[in-house]
Parts: structure tokens; sequence; C-alpha cells
């Protein structure tokens, strides 16, 4: 598999590695081998063979995407099928591949990335890579849906979630007044400059709450009684959904949506916007509110914290509604469109 991602710190480096992890648990006779390039230490998970490369990931990648080699399977010194758990720059090679698309936000919404970002994704030719795929996995109806501009036929295959316990909050936890958590990268399509111009507007009605930002990014806010956490490690994130009044996610396009359903884990209800792919996985168990709309945005905050029992049953509903979305159901899933693929 291209596990280039277990070098990032974003969204698909943990679905890769729970993901990678979970499958070798559940197919241990199977032999699992993984290409990182470059020389930064990186841990694998137990039971995967890593295999790495002198030369960066620009460099090793840049020049398969552009030239064709080198291509990935004989990185990993041959293989049955090829996993690759996102488009990116890669020689596909010879052998059968799975290509996993998480969102299209790179074709929808390309203004929200760097020049070097959208540079990297024309290398990465996403609709010509899924069209070369044995088989392409969707982490969504919705996004399965959105493929299909590719003329491709995604299974579709819901990730799972972390943290289905619920964690002691934080020792600051905002004071009695508690706190709002958003959760991933600063980046524009998830809005945080519109969640934090909401929370102000809450704030200026009487919200007592503070709002929290768990991630970093190009984006910056501020404003009274905002933090800035940076990238927290997985047990202090359970900690932050467990002491959260709510887990709040404005965002203008998602594909699979993992933190409101990494917070519903930990019995924690989340406002989000109102898009398809929730549809999927909370149902009714969320506040949805239009995309863009921080008046609106700010009545669901003041209503969350002035509505205590409400808030706990919805939280409640949620923590069953994501009971079924596990890593080990993601991983037998996966590999049944891998061993097709292989089949191929």
């Amino acid at each position: 598999m291209d596990a280039r991602a277990l070098l990032a710190g974003r969204g698909v480096t943990r679905y890769l590695r729970r993901l990678l992890t979970a499958l070798v648990e559940q197919f241990p006779d199977d032999d699992w081998h993984a290409f990182v390039p470059g020389r930064t230490p990186v841990e694998a998970p137990e039971g995967v063979t890593l295999h790495r490369h002198p030369l960066g990931g620009r460099a090793v990648f840049g020049a398969a995407s552009i030239v064709g080699r080198p291509p990935i399977d004989l990185l990993c010194d041959g293989a049955d099928v090829v996993w690759l758990p996102a488009p990116a720059p890669v020689a596909p090679g010879r052998a059968p591949y799975v290509l996993t698309i998480h969102d299209l936000s790179f074709e929808d919404r390309p203004g929200d990335f760097t020049r070097y970002e959208r540079l990297w994704h024309r290398l990465a030719r996403p609709g010509r890579l899924a069209g070369g795929a044995a088989r392409v996995i969707a982490v969504s109806r919705a996004t399965a849906a959105e493929a299909a501009r590719w003329h491709v036929d995604a299974a579709v295959v819901l990730s799972g979630v972390d943290h289905l316990a619920r964690s002691a909050p934080p020792g600051d936890a905002g004071g009695r007044a508690g706190y709002f958590l958003a959760v991933g990268a600063l980046e524009p399509r998830k809005a945080p400059a519109l969640l934090a111009t909401a929370h102000q507007m809450a704030r200026g009605a009487g919200l007592q709450a503070e709002l929290w930002f768990a991630g970093e990014g190009r984006e910056r806010v501020a404003g009274e009684g905002v933090r800035m956490l940076g990238t927290p490690h997985d047990d202090e994130l359970a900690s932050l959904y467990s002491g959260a009044l709510a887990l709040v996610m404005p965002s203008w396009l998602e594909g699979y949506g993992l933190p409101p359903l990494e917070a519903a884990a930990c019995g924690t209800p989340s406002i989000v916007s109102d898009l398809r792919v929730y549809d999927e996985t909370l149902g009714d168990d969320v506040v949805r509110i239009p995309a863009g709309n921080p008046v609106v945005l700010a009545g669901a905050l003041l209503r969350m914290e002035r509505e205590p029992q409400a808030r706990a049953e919805l939280g409640r509903a949620a923590h069953a509604a994501v009971a079924p979305l596990t890593w080990a159901r993601a991983a037998r899933e996966t590999h049944a469109v891998l061993s097709e693929a292989a089949a191929t």
C-alpha cells in the first residue's frame, strides 16, 4: 500500500493507521507491505513490513506521476494487489490497485488549497487514477455519488470510529460555563472563521461557553473566549470530546465527517452543516444548520448551552447511532474489495 499518509497528521493519516491495524488483526495470514518515502522515522502497525526510500515523497511520487517510474508495487517488492488510501501522485504499476476516495473537495473547492496543493492534485490525475483502478472505495454513499462524475461505480465502506468509551474531561474544561469544540484542519472548507463569528454573535446574546479549536492550518481565528489548542494526541482528543457541550462542524463540504461521529462515541452531541453524508451516520441524532449561516449557528450554540436535558438526550442517541461503525467492520469490507481486485 501507499502509506505516505503515515508521515502526515491529518484525517487520512488516522484513517490509514486505524484501518491498517484492523486489517492486520482481522487477516493475520495475509502479507501486508507499506511504502513510505524518505528517512523521517515512522511507526507502522505491527505485522506490516515497511519499505523506505532515501528520497522524499515529492521526488519519488512527483517523478512517478510524470515518467511512470518507480511503480508503487515494485517499491514494495511486488504485490498481488495495491491499495491507494487516497488520490495522490503515483505510478500504479502492473498489479491491480484499489483507490479510496474521501471527498472531491480538490475539484469542487480548488480555491481552498494552496498553489502547491493544486499542482499536486493535478499531478495526481484523480479521475484517471480512479478510472484505471480495479476497484474504487468511497467512504460514504454521498462521496460515491460525487465520484460517479468519473464514471466509476464505487463500493461504499463507511469508516470506523475511535473513542467508543467516555473519557474524563480535561482539567480546565472552560470553567463552569464549559466549551464548544471544533476538531480538524483549520482550512476554508471547514469554515472555522464562520464558526468564530457565530460564537462571537452568541456571546453577544449571552452565551457563556468558550470555543476551543483542536487542529492546525492556514486559517486564523480569534475572539473573546476562543482558544487554539493545536493538534491533540488521541488520548487528549477523547478527553476533549467528553468534556465539550457539543462538537461543532459547520463545514461547506464533508466526504464522511469523522469528528461528529467520534464525539458521539463519547456521548457528546454535535452541531453540523446540513450535508447529505450525515443521513448515513447520525441521521436525526444531530443538530443541522444551513451551511454558511452564522446567525442560525449562533442560535444553535445558545440553545445547546441553555437546554442541558435535550443536549444529554441527543448525546445518548448519537452514541447509539455510531455503535455499528467499528474499524473491524470497515476492515472486513475493505478486505473483501481488495480480494476482488486481486482476482482480476
